[in-house]
């Protein structure tokens, strides 16, 4: 009995002893893992230091996480706006765009219902969330509203609205076109343009506000704040001011006006709208010679310098198109991509995406494009992101 006993005890020790072993062995690896993994994915103080007091700050926490945690292709994907093609969605997603433009004929044949379930699909199939984007100005330039299966009729310029109704009327507008265009899963509006234009024989002055650069900047003020509160995001453009220039879609605009006609004209509602909380600008592609002859200001460092250092922006600066005539008759082929985002730029507007990608991913990794430069950009994209509670 003595010696059955003595046996039992033995062999409970050992089976105390093993297990002992075996949670020391395996069990605590998990945690282990996940202290190491918390470890990888938290962001310093010192890395958060560099974003104080800019437009999306309280969202770079979380940026900096999404971004480590993508590989360079992915990277360098979410830096281009791409010219959208539903045909082309299930290729582009093993490319990983930042998000879509689209244009009026792509809300051909389509339903509000049928609009939304394709845009919708769109957002599913890509590892990352979408920036949807329009230029739904109002007037000569409208993509959603010139179809009546979306509006009875097309939204009027912003200029004739506030002549009929003022700020009231414009008001009421802007926050039916928001919702429209949020209800078919578009969540970013390419205008208002903040070009100062008083000459109707401009190009822009259509599309522009038709007043001096004072009345022009509270106009983009409350424009941007119509956008702001009913959370879609807007986009100011053209930075640096198209003035009386020719449409650089067909050709190149060389502005001769001197640097003091911006800072005392141009300039103005572009700061106003800053102030306003807008969170991404575009940038023309006019060369402009008080600034820099070399470049269109789309691929200028000096002009984004003044966007960012003279006006203190910190959202989001994109590009106009990079294959429009007035870009490809200035630079080298292949080369547009990756200037752009050297002078400054955070997103490409691009409707030639896998062979932009391509050029700008070659230039990362052969060292002509700092990887630096490329996080820099692709971390206030994502914060823009998080603040459009689109993660």
């Amino acid at each position: 009995m003595k010696k059955t006993l003595i046996t039992l005890l033995i062999i409970v020790l050992l089976g105390v002893l093993g297990f002992a072993i075996y949670k020391k062995a395996f069990l605590t690896k998990e945690p282990k893992s996940t202290a190491k993994k918390e470890q990888e994915e938290k962001i310093s103080k010192e890395e958060l230091e560099k974003y104080k007091g800019y437009l999306f700050e309280k969202y770079y926490e979380d940026a900096l996480k999404t971004v480590k945690k993508m590989t360079l292709e992915e990277k360098v994907g979410q830096v281009f706006l791409v010219r959208y093609d539903v045909n082309a969605l299930e290729e582009e997603k093993n490319y990983f765009p930042g998000g879509y433009i689209l244009f009026a004929k792509d809300f051909e044949n389509h339903t509000k219902e049928s609009m939304k379930e394709e845009l919708d699909s769109a957002q599913s199939i890509s590892k990352y969330p979408l920036l949807i984007a329009v230029d739904e100005e109002g007037g000569t330039v409208t993509r959603v509203s010139r179809y009546e299966e979306f509006r009875e009729e097309k939204f009027a310029s912003p200029q004739e609205i506030y002549n009929t109704g003022g700020y009231d009327l414009l008001s009421k507008i802007e926050t039916e076109k928001a919702r429209l265009l949020l209800s078919l899963g578009i969540n970013t509006n390419l205008a208002p343009v903040a070009d100062v234009s008083t000459n109707e024989e401009d190009f822009i002055y259509s599309r522009s506000f038709g007043k001096d650069a004072e009345e022009t900047a509270t106009y983009i003020k409350n424009m941007v704040g119509y956008s702001n509160s009913n959370n879609i995001n807007s986009c100011l453009k053209h930075f640096p001011g198209y003035g009386n220039n020719v449409d650089t879609h067909t050709g190149i605009a060389i502005d001769d006006r001197p640097y003091e006609n911006f800072v005392e004209n141009d300039f103005l509602p572009f700061k106003a709208g800053i102030d306003a909380g807008v969170p991404s600008i575009l940038v023309s592609h006019n060369v402009v010679n008080a600034m820099d002859s070399e470049k269109p200001a789309s691929l200028s460092d000096k002009v984004i310098n003044e966007l960012r250092t003279t006006l203190g922006f910190s959202g989001v600066v994109i590009t106009d198109d990079l294959a429009m005539d007035a870009v490809k008759s200035y630079v080298e082929e292949g080369t547009a991509p990756v200037l752009a985002l050297q002078a400054g730029n955070d997103m490409i507007i691009t409707s030639d995406f896998t062979t932009m990608y391509n050029q700008v991913l070659d230039a990362v990794k052969n060292g002509t494009l700092s990887e630096d430069i490329l996080n820099e950009a692709v971390a206030r994209i994502t914060a823009w992101k998080y603040k459009s509670h689109l993660y």
